[in-house]
């Protein structure tokens, strides 16, 4: 529908979603010798960030940002930040393929020009490309204790940067056989 009302602009499939990471640790198992148990500082603390990642399965391109909070204000930042960072706009359209959360369907969604959403049906998280990246994203915040968020920050914006150049591994956990082609 997209290409036909545009036919000589590319089209572009994308999907994201909002991972919550926070001062509370994400622990995961680990290797270590006979006899001996694994050490992991663990101070939880209920302080969260949260991380914004598109995703384009095809190509496994990727654009992360990092907010204080999940609501359609935030949702609007990051639409406009997204769309400016890969260029959507009238030379190039863009359709984002979006879960049902309530701040994605809020009447006070503003789409950039050149974004346009598209629904999963509800409760279907293993239909959403995006929720593959979370595995990636974490690696460098596992089993670690910070101090404070900006420390967080500091260590999980780097991780995203290096995800950002790592596009075969993510399009390898991120493109499905079903995933529609685009471009």
């Amino acid at each position: 529908m997209v290409q036909h009302a545009h036919p000589t602009t590319p089209v572009e499939v994308w999907t994201m979603d909002e991972h919550r990471i926070g001062l509370k640790p994400i622990l995961r198992k680990v290797w270590c010798r006979r006899g001996q148990r694994p050490v992991v500082t663990v101070q939880p603390r209920y302080q969260w960030l949260y991380v914004y990642g598109f995703v384009r399965p095809t190509t496994g391109e990727t654009y992360w940002l990092l907010l204080p909070t999940v609501s359609s204000a935030a949702f609007n930042v990051a639409l406009r930040e997204f769309a400016a960072g890969i260029g959507a706009g009238l030379d190039k359209q863009v359709i984002l393929v979006l879960d049902g959360a309530g701040w994605h369907r809020s009447g006070q969604v503003t789409l950039p020009v050149g974004v346009q959403t598209c629904r999963l049906p509800p409760y279907s998280p293993e239909l959403q490309p995006a929720e593959r990246l979370w595995r990636l994203s974490n690696e460098a915040i596992v089993n670690r204790h910070f101090a404070t968020l900006d420390e967080l920050q500091t260590v999980q914006a780097e991780r995203c940067r290096q995800v950002r150049q790592m596009p075969a591994v993510v399009k390898a956990h991120t493109h499905f056989h079903w995933w529609p082609s685009d471009g």
